[in-house]
């Protein structure tokens, strides 16, 4: 089975201390660059979010937004078999531990499986409800619609946070690690140029985003033939004739 399989990749797996803390000084594993050099893609990211001169900034904003639930939710299956009341005892990323907040606005301490499925349970419901996410032509978005588009990424923000936090090491053990890398850039690509998630909320996961978001390095630039000398120049003579190799 797939746990049988990561486990034995990983071996003897450190545990979470019952109260589902991690020690503070444990090395973040993927800012190792071994695992940060590995992408599924290898493109400036910046130019698949800028918005398109003739799309409609609420018709794009909606389109990303599902489609990055979809790939969020499908990331997340991938280790949910090792996300567990057990082993995930609170929902934690990086020493940071996350309530939920129901309708009424009262504070849960959960799980970190139960909080990510308040998370898609609430995205799902929000992205094929036709009065919130407008599929026909001609229908107009709510005046909310923004402020639920920032409410959906700054969960989802959460869930790709734990997943690095708490998962990464069966991440790497199912090959998966350069999907969650290439969708965490472009997520945060995303929010950051269109100010989705307030960067006090991002900031603990900073240092990865620094590595995999920083653009492309430029090319060299191509080295400038040396002058040639008066001695060397070619004789009046000999200017047109070319050899051809």
């Amino acid at each position: 089975s797939t746990l049988y399989l990561v486990s034995s990749v990983l071996g003897m797996k450190s545990k979470a201390k019952p109260n589902g803390k991690k020690p503070a000084e444990e090395k973040k594993q993927y800012l190792e660059l071994e695992y940060t050099k590995i992408r599924v893609v290898d493109f400036d990211l910046k130019e698949l979010v800028v918005l398109p001169r003739e799309i409609d900034l609420n018709e794009w904003l909606a389109s990303n937004t599902t489609t990055f639930f979809n790939l969020i939710n499908l990331q997340y299956s991938t280790i949910s078999e090792f996300c567990t009341g057990d082993t995930c005892q609170t929902m934690t990323a990086c020493n940071t531990i996350y309530y939920w907040y129901d309708e009424r606005g009262k504070k849960t301490k959960c799980t970190a499986p139960q909080y990510v499925d308040f998370v898609m349970s609430l995205c799902q419901k929000l992205v094929t409800d036709e009065e919130i996410f407008p599929t026909k032509y001609g229908k107009e978005f709510p005046n909310s619609f923004e402020s639920l588009v920032k409410k959906i990424c700054r969960y989802l923000f959460h869930v790709l946070a734990h997943l690095y936090g708490a998962h990464f090491k069966e991440t790497v053990a199912l090959e998966l690690q350069g999907h969650l890398n290439t969708l965490y850039a472009h997520f945060i690509v995303f929010v950051r140029e269109f100010n989705l998630v307030d960067p006090k909320e991002t900031c603990i996961m900073d240092d990865l985003s620094e590595v995999l978001c920083a653009p492309a390095p430029a090319p060299p630039p191509a080295p400038t033939p040396a002058p040639s000398s008066p001695a060397s120049a070619p004789s009046p003579s000999s200017q047109n004739h070319v050899t051809e190799r």
